[in-house]
Formats: structure tokens, C-alpha cells, sequence
């Protein structure tokens, strides 16, 4: 895949699963504190990130790769607590590692965004109600993350 060729990506989540493959699609998706938000009135939680374009890079051994600017919001949010995050560094830079899904009842539960760090934000939801969408045009990075165990 090139830029030429690059389809921009759109997800919507709706269960645990759905929530699996948001969390490999965000995995090294980078973000400043300030990129986030949780609107209490919509029951909106938001974030933009730049994201590493695995679909294209995860076979690769060697560069050009690709990242592209990503939003995803979270609907249904009825709280939000962080653990581990400087709400008051909002210039402070973000990796993303995961998204976990811990089911309650009826569909409602909670979902955990990891970042590097230890980081983590909470989301409690009713449901699970997610969309992701490629905002930008990508560019060219020459680095791919690495996660290589010593």
C-alpha cells in the first residue's frame, strides 16, 4: 500500500469483539492529553490520535510506513475516571497500547484505554457504542514500533 492507494479506515464497535479489533487498529497510536475529551451532556468520550497504519506496516521489515490522524468516540458514557494521567499537562504525549472490555450486565460494563506508563482511562458505559474514522491524509514515518522483549 502506498499513499496513492490508501483507503482511509472506519470501524464501529458494538461488543467485546468489536472492541478487540479497535484495540490492534489503535496499538502505538500516539496523542497528546489534550486529545481527549469526555462531553457529560452527549455521554461522549473522545480522542484523537495519530495512528500507525498496521493494515499496511504489519508485514513490513522496512520503511516508508504509514500514519494517519484518527478520531474515535465512545458513546453511552455515564463516567470517566483516569488513573496515572496528568490532566494538567494537556501537551503531555500518549501511547496507546489497549482497549479492554469488562461486561457487566444488559450490555453495560466498562471499558479501560491503556497507555503506555501505566496509564489508563475508565469508561463506564451502558453500552458498547463506538465509532473510529480516519480523519487526515496520511504521511510517511520511517519508524515502525517496535516491541521486541530483551
Amino acid at each position: 500500500m502506498t499513499l496513492k492507494n490508501y483507503k482511509p479506515l472506519r470501524l464501529m464497535a458494538a461488543d467485546g469483539e468489536d472492541i478487540e479489533i479497535v484495540s490492534a487498529v489503535l496499538q502505538d497510536a500516539v496523542l497528546k492529553v489534550g486529545d481527549m475529551a469526555y462531553v457529560k451532556a452527549e455521554r461522549r468520550f473522545a480522542l484523537v490520535a495519530n495512528r500507525f497504519v498496521w493494515e499496511e506496516g504489519a508485514t513490513k521489515e522496512s520503511g516508508p510506513f504509514i500514519r494517519v490522524r484518527t478520531g474515535i468516540h465512545f458513546d453511552d458514557v455515564i463516567g470517566v475516571k483516569a488513573r496515572n494521567i496528568r490532566q494538567d499537562a494537556p501537551s503531555a504525549v500518549l501511547s496507546f497500547l489497549a482497549a479492554r472490555f469488562n461486561a457487566g450486565e444488559d450490555g453495560a460494563g466498562e471499558i479501560t484505554l491503556e497507555f503506555s506508563g501505566g496509564g489508563q482511562i475508565l469508561l463506564e458505559v451502558e453500552s458498547i457504542n463506538a465509532t473510529l474514522k480516519d480523519i487526515s491524509e496520511p504521511w510517511r514515518t520511517r519508524n515502525k514500533p517496535d516491541h521486541k522483549v530483551d
